[in-house]
């Protein structure tokens, strides 16, 4: 942890040293072109003073003045000034030397024809050059009268007083230059503390995260590039966070669909064992006393072989159930649907019931519209209608039953099936639709139930888009209200 606020301490003065060395640079190259103007614009005035002292003694020549005493004025009027060592000398057109202040620079007219700044005062009427001469270093400048029968050619030398003329880096100079280092320095730390904010608020936004406290407030970030970035960043941890919970409910949800299944599979597969331990049992047992009872009378016999003819049956309509029951789960998105009337598919039912004596002692009474018409498959519906009257006829001990319709919407019909028998306990109404579920399990098996015919009812009702419900009618009995789609054509 130390190491890394350290380093996290040494990026803020490595952005603010990097800053400031490139504002420093900046302020130092600016100066520099400062200086260096300033230094041209006061060489440029000492040449421009020479070039004046030449034009002085042109005009008085072309208006005739007599030179001498101009020249005198001027030795007197330099003097005490940093051009007391000016040396101005005056040629002809022949080179003779008219007038001279100071000494002579020159030997003679020919090498003064040699130098730089005669030969531009030659060409261009004016010229000036600094050049070493010996130890020193002099300014010099040439002017051409306007007829060609004058030069003027002046000199001064580099002393301390022209030193000092060109020297820029004065007490305002450095002044000026610190301030601005300062200034610049300020500027880089405040700089660098404003951008370093942003860092910090997102450091701080990191340490939340890792401590689990997503409480952190997003508006603190400043309205700007960096701060879009930090809340742009912000929201995509937030979402990632939230598809992380979203992926783990999912994946819980999926994990304990998958056990939920397995257990129902374990359930389904324990109870099916169980369930045709007991037919088979009996089968078997009445078929081994029957082979191995030589002696055993025609009636016994025949009592044998029906029981066990009955359990066969028994074994066959569980087989049948369950087998209904895996193709309900397996390919319930795949079954067929078309156009039923439903009130005469539950006449067909009733009659077919009536003359196969499953009916027994129960009354069956039926309250359905005529053309009402249902989408589903005509198979299943008549499976659900026969197993509701045999689960009532099997364990309501009541005398009557029907089937009447309730309500309807726009897309459903609203059925009720009831019976008028004792009901059952409330704490067994929630798994009435469980399979193998017996309220009371010896009296079912001696009645002749699998166990799964409701479960069966349930998964074909939802298999065709309904649902289904049941609960104990106040007069007493079940009553089961389920819905089916209304048929609206293809």
């Amino acid at each position: 942890m130390v190491l890394k606020k350290r380093y996290k301490r040494s990026y803020r003065w490595r952005l603010f040293w990097s800053m400031l060395v490139m504002m420093w640079i900046v302020v130092g190259v600016m100066m520099a072109f400062q200086y260096r103007r300033e230094v041209d614009y006061r060489t440029e005035f000492i040449k421009e003073q020479l070039s004046l002292v030449n034009s002085r003694i042109l005009d008085a020549y072309e208006h005739d003045v007599d030179l001498k005493p101009f020249m005198n004025f001027l030795r007197h009027y330099f003097c005490d000034s940093m051009f007391e060592d000016v040396m101005v000398s005056v040629y002809d057109r022949d080179g003779r030397l008219e007038y001279s202040i100071g000494r002579r620079m020159l030997s003679d007219f020919d090498e003064a024809k040699e130098q730089g700044e005669f030969q531009q005062a030659v060409e261009q009427g004016e010229g000036t050059e600094m050049r070493a001469d010996g130890e020193s270093m002099f300014f010099f400048s040439a002017l051409r009268s306007h007829d060609g029968q004058v030069y003027v050619h002046t000199a001064v030398p580099f002393t301390v007083n022209i030193a000092d003329a060109l020297h820029v880096t004065d007490f305002t100079f450095w002044f000026v230059m610190v301030l601005l280092m300062i200034g610049t320095a300020c500027m880089a730390y405040f700089s660098t503390n404003f951008l370093m904010k942003n860092i910090k608020m997102l450091r701080e936004f990191a340490e939340s995260a890792k401590n689990d406290n997503l409480q952190f407030d997003e508006s603190k970030f400043p309205h700007n590039e960096l701060g879009d970035i930090s809340r742009e960043i912000v929201k995509l941890y937030h979402e990632r966070i939230e598809a992380l919970r979203k992926s783990e409910r999912e994946h819980d949800i999926a994990l304990h669909a998958v056990e939920e299944k397995a257990r129902l599979k374990r359930q389904l597969t324990n109870n099916i064992n169980h369930e045709l331990k007991t037919p088979v049992g009996v089968i078997r047992g009445y078929l081994d006393t029957v082979l191995t009872a030589e002696d055993m009378d025609s009636d016994t016999r025949r009592y044998f072989l029906t029981r066990a003819q009955d359990n066969v049956v028994r074994l066959c309509s569980l087989l049948n159930d369950v087998s209904t029951m895996t193709r309900l789960e397996e390919g319930s998105g795949n079954i067929p649907k078309a156009e039923i009337d439903f009130h005469d598919l539950v006449y067909m039912v009733e009659n077919d019931m009536k003359a196969a004596g499953e009916m027994k002692n129960m009354s069956f009474e039926f309250k359905l519209p005529f053309d009402c018409l249902v989408k589903g498959n005509s198979t299943l519906l008549v499976s659900v209608i026969s197993n509701l009257i045999r689960n009532a006829v099997l364990h309501s001990r009541g005398t009557a039953m029907g089937l009447e319709l309730m309500a309807e919407s726009q897309r459903y019909y609203t059925f009720a099936f009831w019976d008028n028998g004792v009901g059952v306990a409330e704490e067994h109404i929630p798994h009435l639709f469980e399979r193998f579920y017996r309220v009371d399990a010896g009296r079912s098996r001696k009645m002749g139930g699998t166990g799964l015919g409701l479960p069966i009812v349930k998964n074909t009702i939802e298999a065709m888009g309904g649902t289904i419900t049941v609960r104990n009618r106040p007069e007493g009995g079940l009553s089961f209200l389920f819905t089916l789609e209304k048929w609206r054509g293809k």
